[in-house]
């Protein structure tokens, strides 16, 4: 199986959310937002470990060097998402091959089901340009007017909404990063790089309650979908019921 390591950007403030501390610091069920999202990504047996960029006066990181039996790196990461990617991806040289690919997550994306990752894996390795998490939009869109008001009903066929993980190769996600970052583009999620230098990027849907925490009523849900999984996996190991 191909060698793949997780690039977790944290370097970010989460100012949506407000508060003193980084949305990825706050804790759920007694562990920190980006300790259910580490351990989300290691729990596959694929991934050999994880680079993660945190701010440079980061001073809630705990300082974790291994989580799930496997290394946890840290480097400092930029402005923007992009950067702190892009940094992940540099800061991996000697530890994992060019070649190797870069399974990129949101920090303060706690709740990601291994099936869903598993599925992420296969499709990218056997399409080879990789490949992003996503979910159909269900709902009716409207475009608004300067004025607030509905300008227009958008079809909502064809419509997915970008999560993560994305997976991409080591190598081509560095370059199509730092070749958008040199025009002068902000991109909003590794999909975009990857667009602009040509690949063709599939589209794998997941599970809707993946969900990233962006506001304390976002906290609220992922902190109960987590408490539900872990009863549901209590009670699986206590009866020997699958999943």
């Amino acid at each position: 199986m191909p060698e793949v390591w997780a690039v977790v950007p944290a370097a970010g403030r989460g100012r949506r959310f407000g508060g003193p501390r980084p949305k990825q610091y706050l804790e759920i069920n007694g562990r920190p937002v980006l300790a259910h999202a580490l351990d989300a990504l290691l729990a596959h047996d694929a991934v050999r470990g994880a680079m993660v960029a945190i701010a440079p006066d980061d001073a809630d990181w705990p300082g974790w060097t291994e989580r799930r039996g496997k290394p946890v790196h840290t480097c400092v990461g930029g402005a923007e998402r992009a950067d702190s990617v892009l940094a992940g991806l540099r800061a991996l040289d000697g530890i994992a091959p060019q070649d190797a690919w870069a399974l990129v997550h949101d920090a303060a994306r706690p709740n990601l089901a291994l099936a869903d990752l598993d599925r992420l894996l296969a499709v990218a390795f056997a399409q080879g340009d990789g490949a992003i998490l996503a979910a159909p939009v269900r709902d009716t869109l409207k475009r608004a007017n300067a004025a607030g008001g509905i300008a227009a009903t958008q079809p909502r066929e064809q419509l997915w909404r970008a999560l993560t993980p994305q997976l991409f190769r080591r190598d081509a996600l560095a370059a199509a990063l730092a070749a958008a970052a040199g025009d002068g583009i902000v991109v909003t999620d590794e999909a975009m790089a990857m667009e602009r230098a040509g690949a063709q990027v599939r589209l794998v849907e997941g599970r809707e309650d993946n969900l990233k925490v962006t506001t304390p009523a976002d906290l609220a849900l992922v902190e109960f979908l987590l408490a539900r999984r872990d009863a549901d996996a209590s009670y699986a190991n206590a009866t020997g019921a699958t999943a």
